[in-house]
């Protein structure tokens, strides 16, 4: 759930590393070459004094330049660190190192059977390691943001009245899938 504003967010990670926003600016710059994102001193204005939210891009590129969680500088209550794969522990590099050893556990595993997570793994098996890495990294930040749509996803149908009938309730769940 959002406790607090991006613009909160800045301005305790300037106050904690001392930095000012020419100096965030200058963190984003190798951010915004690379990815072809401009950033400026009006939009950091801007995202500190709380008149305007990053957009996507930039607050990608702001999550980059400062190491933190993009979910975290918008707020929400998830761990502040970046998940990157340096920061994996030891035996799950050997996974993609080795897209054997990886195929052995995962023939293992009770999800075997799925045809979709088969094709994907079909494809991970044609990407270099960098590559694969990349998207065990995407794939992390997919994972909080389902775990934020999970938490924010309001259950109004539900509260609509009191008691109902086990087919209304089914009528629900099912418009909310």
């Amino acid at each position: 759930m959002e406790k607090e504003t991006t613009s909160n967010r800045l301005r305790k990670i300037m106050s904690e590393r001392n930095l000012r926003q020419v100096d965030i600016l200058n963190l984003a710059v190798p951010y915004c070459e690379k990815y072809n994102v401009k950033l400026n001193k009006s939009d950091l204005s801007q995202y500190c004094s709380g008149k305007t939210e990053p957009n996507q891009d930039k607050l990608f590129i702001l999550g980059e330049a400062l190491n933190v969680n993009e979910a975290w500088l918008m707020g929400y209550d998830v761990p502040m660190a970046r998940i990157a794969f340096k920061d994996i522990p030891q035996n799950f590099h050997s996974s993609f190192d080795n897209i054997e050893e990886f195929k052995a556990a995962y023939d293992k595993s009770k999800l075997r059977g799925d045809k979709l997570l088969n094709a994907i793994i079909e494809n991970i098996e044609h990407l270099n390691n960098d590559n694969r890495k990349r998207l065990f990294e995407y794939s992390q930040n997919l994972l909080t943001n389902q775990q934020m749509e999970e938490e924010l996803m309001p259950n109004a149908a539900h509260e609509r009245r009191k008691p109902y009938t086990a087919e209304e309730r089914q009528a629900d769940e099912d418009m909310l899938d």
